[in-house]
């Protein structure tokens, strides 16, 4: 198999290069001469405007280089966590960026006292910038003084992201020995074989990837006592209520609309018992185990090469629309995508925007089978998404994790649906069977996630957890909802040591947000149905604007008023799913 990578040199050639290097000085440069600038001009409101757009000048700036010199680092770790250059640059850029705290704080709290907004919104300049301004000032109640700002930021250096670090390494540094001849397998592989169409090989993975993750539960767990108490901390010294209320705020998305997540979500999981049950019978048991959950049904156990993903993804996005399946096609002339599992290589996958550079980077364990060609679509829906913001400043090209999980939801609709209307019964069957299985996921088995991260913090208030204590939770997470559908001989006790969001300290609650983008990207993909070509570009339009705006107002120009709505057809289309499944498989 060719060992496919990306091309990280566009960003940098290496560490030693001297373009890395003046850009690290640059930025304690920049960063330097703002913490000046900010204690010299933020004693007074004279020149209001013309102070804050100087601030968002230098921002704009300091953004896009920290990001560029960190993304490098992360990246070639991501690649290999053994590089000890890239472990020491991530945390000198790290420590760098940590910096910022101050002259951002003192900016954030100088603004948020001005009394003359409006005025200041008046100007033609700073209008492009309102909704950052505004975010300031709706998120200054929360905020300390610069010097507490500054030592929150040092310290989760070597707090939070430190542990994360170390999980991370004794993650991709396992090796299971699976099967009775005991050859091992990097962890990325092990977790793949899930999908293969023999029990056997599946029940041995699901086996050794158990054995394993026992190795590293004590660990681990320090690791996550240690990230979640930080986070509590933090959120109790700026006044937030919980880590659900920060992660609401922080991910702009009303409180009421996430009541109607929560409970479209209750409303869908008995929904999915019914395909549990099927599902089970099938593969001749009496209920599901959970390394039966993503086993192939039907005859269709069809392996796709990398070529072959290239070929159906760019395909499939050029016929909903041209600017994406060139932008497709660009991604993999250009060595955007890491491709294959291997020793070291982080699991799962990602996408990581470049936006001073106007690229991106995936990393993906591709092993051929139709589920590993949905995600290299999904991350390049992420990327996709990216591009449509390269022309706006690194302040208003950020946005939050449920659209952004949306973009990727709705690449995942176009592939599926495209090759399902072009498929004979028996693939077509697989193809619909994978796809409910991926909605199980984001449903009942995120919902687990989330019940999970949300028992662990109210129980981390009292202390730190045992091992057996995460598992335990999470056990109890699964069997609710999972409706008790699956064999509970054969859960998964080690998924809170298995997902890497729970050990990054910045994304609380990462796992709600792909809820809520299945189920928005279901109900943009009926209008898609109902409107044809012409969508495409009312889908730029809707993604263009989630730098800039609250996703409740993202929601309004795609004509969806999220805080009214209760998510029926969304539902509706699932439902329906599991119903044509059931049908075809009576």
């Amino acid at each position: 198999m060719n060992d496919k990578k990306w091309d990280l040199t566009p960003i940098y050639e290496s560490f030693d290069s001297e373009s890395f290097k003046k850009d690290i000085e640059k930025l304690t440069r920049l960063i330097s001469s703002l913490q000046v600038w900010a204690e010299n001009e933020l004693k007074n409101t004279e020149n209001s405007a013309e102070k804050i757009k100087f601030f968002i000048n230098q921002r704009n700036i300091i953004d896009d280089l920290s990001q560029k010199l960190s993304v490098y680092a992360q990246l070639s770790l991501n690649e290999n966590s053994e590089n000890e250059t890239a472990l020491k640059y991530a945390e000198k850029t790290e420590k760098i960026i940590s910096d910022t705290s101050i002259p951002y704080t003192a900016f954030e709290k100088w603004f948020s006292g001005l009394e003359n907004k409006e005025e200041i919104y008046k100007d033609a300049e700073l209008s492009k910038y309102r909704f950052f301004l505004e975010e300031i000032n709706k998120k200054s109640r929360y905020l300390l003084s610069e010097k507490e700002e500054e030592i929150i930021s040092k310290m989760k250096a070597t707090g939070s992201s430190s542990w994360e670090k170390l999980w991370e390494k004794l993650i991709t540094s396992l090796m299971p020995e699976v099967g009775t001849d005991k050859k091992r397998y990097s962890f990325s592989d092990v977790r793949n074989m899930a999908y293969s169409p023999s029990q056997q090989l599946r029940k041995a993975a699901y086996e050794a990837e158990i054995k394993c993750l026992d190795t590293i539960k004590i660990p681990s767990a320090a690791a996550l006592n240690g990230i979640k108490g930080e986070v509590l901390n933090i959120c109790n010294i700026r006044g937030y209520s919980s880590p659900l209320e920060m992660t609401l705020i922080d991910s702009r998305l009303d409180k009421e609309i996430f009541d109607n997540l929560i409970t479209s979500v209750k409303n869908l999981v008995p929904c999915f018992k019914k395909y549990f049950e099927r599902k089970a019978k099938l593969l001749g048991c009496k209920k599901l185990k959970f390394y039966d959950l993503f086993a192939p049904l039907g005859k269709n156990n069809k392996t796709y090469s990398y070529d072959d993903a290239q070929k159906i993804i760019i395909e499939v996005f050029s016929s909903f629309s041209p600017k994406m399946g060139n932008f497709a096609k660009n991604a993999f002339d250009n060595n955007w995508i890491d491709v294959y599992p291997r020793q070291y290589k982080t699991g799962g996958a990602f996408c990581e925007c470049i936006h001073s550079i106007k690229q991106s980077r995936i990393l993906t364990n591709f092993t051929g089978s139709f589920s590993d060609v949905v995600t290299i679509a999904h991350e390049l829906g992420h990327s996709f998404h990216d591009s449509l913001l390269y022309n706006s400043p690194a302040i208003n090209s950020d946005y939050p994790m449920p659209v952004a999980e949306t973009a990727s939801t709705f690449a995942e609709c176009l592939i599926k649906n495209a090759v399902m209307k072009n498929s004979e019964k028996e693939e077509a069957l697989s193809i619909l069977e994978n796809d409910i299985s991926d909605s199980a996921q984001v449903i009942c088995d995120i919902y687990s996630r989330f019940m999970f991260e949300k028992k662990v913090f109210e129980k981390r208030t009292d202390g730190p957890l045992s091992p057996d204590e995460f598992s335990k939770i999470m056990l109890e997470a699964q069997k609710e909802a999972y409706c008790g559908s699956l064999d509970e001989e054969f859960l998964h006790k080690y998924m809170w040591i298995v997902k890497p969001h729970y050990y990054d300290a910045d994304y609380n609650y990462y796992n709600f947000p792909y809820a809520f983008g299945l189920i928005f990207a279901k109900e943009l993909y009926s209008i898609y149905e109902k409107k044809g070509a012409e969508f495409a570009k009312d889908y730029e339009k809707i993604f263009k604007a989630t730098g800039s705006n609250s996703i409740k107002d993202v929601a309004m120009i795609a004509g969806i008023d999220m805080t009214k709505k209760d998510w029926s057809s969304a539902e509706e289309i699932i439902k329906k799913d599991i119903d044509k499944f059931l049908e075809m498989t009576k």
